[in-house]
């Protein structure tokens, strides 16, 4: 490699690494962002947390889905990206919901079935919270409609989830995100969450502007978050 390419590669990954920090400059914590009470996260050491606090009879959460996928697929390798349903809003059926996701990730089915639990509430309708006409319905899915859904798409027999369900690990675990959506002070679905330290203030912003603002989150957690998993050194 001549000194003149090995030159010009040097001026490029200058600029691109100014071009980086500009753009990350850009974002104004209270703005753009919220430093909230730190929370304790749920992933490995050396992981920095991405959440999302959604609910699957959220609109607003299923308009989001492209955006989340978009995010997930731009995540770094030391990010992962976990949910914590909400339940505040009983008029879409958010508490069963809630319950129905703490059920399948118990059996493991959660990952399996997230965006079809979107699609059988807001397309086909077979867990539909709403009329044709938008009104809410008056009888709303129960847990064993939801547990029918599980056995055909997860393989997850109805009866084993109906019976998980209604599990003390289940109760706790919703009572748990409650007081930690509160704990975040999150009032609003779709909310982003980093490491438990940052709330993203997604209004205003377009996909990729989110997807770009995590990023930077994420790397300004990753160096802490690789320091606290590294074995400390012997004296």
């Amino acid at each position: 490699m001549t000194r003149k390419l090995v030159a010009l590669l040097a001026l490029t990954v200058a600029g691109l690494a100014a071009a980086a920090s500009a753009q990350a400059q850009n974002w104004v914590a209270g703005k753009h962002y919220s430093i909230i009470p730190t929370q304790r996260t749920n992933v490995a050491p050396g992981k920095v947390e991405v959440m999302e606090v959604f609910s699957y009879g959220c609109p607003a959460c299923n308009f989001f889905l492209p955006t989340m996928k978009k995010l997930k697929a731009a995540l770094p390798p030391n990010a992962q990206l976990v949910y914590l349903p909400a339940s505040w809003n009983k008029g879409e059926n958010w508490p069963t919901f809630q319950r129905a996701y703490f059920t399948a990730l118990q059996l493991g089915a959660a990952e399996k079935a997230h965006e079809g639990m979107f699609q059988a509430i807001w397309s086909t309708g077979e867990l539909g919270v709403t009329e044709p006409s938008g009104r809410l319905k008056k009888v709303l899915p129960s847990i064993e409609d939801i547990a029918k859904f599980y056995e055909r798409v997860a393989g997850v027999k109805a009866a084993d989830f109906v019976k998980a369900s209604k599990s003390f690990t289940v109760d706790l675990k919703m009572r748990q995100a409650d007081s930690q959506i509160l704990a975040m002070q999150v009032s609003g679905t779709p909310t982003l969450v980093v490491n438990g330290k940052y709330r993203v203030n997604n209004e205003g912003l377009a996909p990729d502007q989110i997807v770009n603002l995590v990023k930077f989150l994420v790397a300004k957690e990753s160096a802490p978050a690789a320091a606290a998993a590294a074995p400390a050194k012997k004296s």
